[in-house]
């Protein structure tokens, strides 16, 4: 037996020993404790966070509220499977979501596991619901690594590379990005060209896209296209699938980033994915959608031995209590606002590497180009800003077709002292590194 190690070179050479290379690892610091917004490694140093897992710990890492009701289950019971014998938990869960959700009509939820693991089931419904084979998708798009998801994500590097062959009937288009040319006017007529060419939309279940792209580069789809999407799926009975896998859960100032687009339009998806903040760190995601589409499979079609643990329920019930009470909405908002203003000042100010900023509430990108030029991209500034950043302090992600974006996905909890330190972390790091 390997005796424990205490620092982050003798953990990272058992690593590679034990671990094979297709399971990369960002940093080679090792996470040891988590509090709020802060980590902690092996060998004590502290960071500030804005990776959180992933956007998973929106409500910050341990929150006592989501711990205790954890406990409190555990000592309960820890999985029984809510095929053989349900529990309320999972009940409750979904009543508080179908009541949420930003979807027309009576809402059903089924519960699972991994953000993929909800995309699959997704598909799975809207073809039982539809009788259709076709889904499509968008490049740049994230949807998962199980081999369905693979076909519907729309990034080769390095996620489908040496996987082939995938399933069929998957199709991608262009995802509208105004910054690189290409707007929601022309995106519809790609769309259009996918039908004339390779699908035609009577044999087309869904189309899925996530209303910011996370992996892709956190580009927001407009309000324009999300009412031509509508217009298509409505004109020709295909389901409309908003994956909220990565904007969910108040990332985006709203409890899902489709409500800013029934607020402002009143288009709403037939179906939608949830995962990776819904509980707080836990394991569980979901598929909600019309009542009517998610009765569509036969019983027994839908499920999973782990779906719907009865841990991620009670964490997931606790989240949204949080949320609320908290105002996470609000202050994604807020925090969002703070670092988008902090790097547009330091674009202001002379550094031409920062080509655009964006993104909605709390879940930021930073764009890296060749002296202001969105056609120049620069992903080795991207690589050394994401390294040298921890040695700073600052445990950041990088994400983006191109491989050139920096994304800032902060604890919604963080305090107004701790987001100030980081953006002094931060600014000091641009100017050394991209200045």
């Amino acid at each position: 037996m390997t005796s424990p190690s205490t620092n982050n070179a003798e953990l990272w050479a058992r690593r590679e020993a034990a671990v094979p290379r297709g399971v990369g690892s960002i940093h080679t610091r090792f996470f040891e404790r988590g509090v709020n917004a802060e980590a902690f490694d092996a060998e004590g140093n502290r960071y500030i966070d804005f990776a959180t897992g992933i956007a998973v710990c929106n409500t910050g890492h341990s929150d006592p509220r989501i711990v205790d009701a954890v406990k409190r289950q555990l000592d309960a019971f820890s999985h029984c499977s809510f095929q053989v014998t349900p529990y309320e938990s999972y009940i409750a869960l979904a009543e508080q979501l179908n009541e949420a959700a930003p979807i027309e009509g009576p809402v059903k939820t089924v519960f699972l596991t991994t953000g993929a693991e909800a995309l699959e089931n997704a598909v799975k419904i809207a073809r039982s619901a539809t009788g259709r084979r076709g889904i499509v998708t968008f490049q740049g798009g994230y949807h998962g690594r199980t081999l369905l998801t693979l076909a519907m994500t729309g990034k080769v590097l390095p996620y489908k590379a040496g996987f082939g062959p995938l399933p069929g009937d998957v199709h991608h288009t262009r995802f509208p990005i105004p910054y690189h040319g290409f707007d929601e006017k022309q995106a519809v007529e790609a769309l259009q060209a996918l039908f004339a060419s390779t699908i035609e939309p009577s044999a087309v279940a869904a189309i899925v896209l996530e209303p910011v792209l996370g992996e892709g580069g956190f580009y927001t789809a407009s309000y324009a296209f999300f009412r031509a999407l509508r217009e298509i799926c409505d004109k020709h009975g295909i389901l409309l699938i908003a994956d909220e896998v990565q904007s969910g859960f108040a990332r985006t100032g709203k409890l899902f980033a489709m409500d800013w687009v029934r607020e402002a339009t009143g288009v709403t998806p037939d179906i939608m994915t949830i995962a990776k903040a819904m509980a707080g760190g836990f394991p569980i995601s979901g598929v909600m959608g019309r009542a009517d589409l998610m009765d569509a499979p036969e019983t027994g079609g839908l499920g999973g031995t782990y779906g719907g643990s009865p841990l991620g329920c009670v964490a997931g019930l606790e989240v949204l209590k949080i949320i609320e009470s908290d105002g996470l909405c609000e202050r994604a908002v807020t925090i969002g606002n703070t670092i988008k203003g902090t790097l547009r000042a330091l674009q202001q100010g002379g550094i031409r590497t920062i080509g655009d900023v964006r993104g909605p509430g709390a879940m930021v990108a930073m764009e890296l180009v060749h002296d202001g030029d969105p056609d120049r991209p620069n992903p080795e500034l991207t690589k050394a800003i994401v390294a040298e950043g921890a040695k700073d302090g600052l445990l950041l992600l990088s994400c983006g077709m191109r491989g050139n974006v920096v994304r800032f996905l902060p604890a919604l909890t963080m305090p107004d002292d701790l987001l100030a330190e980081a953006m002094d972390r931060l600014t000091g790091l641009m100017r050394r590194v991209a200045g």
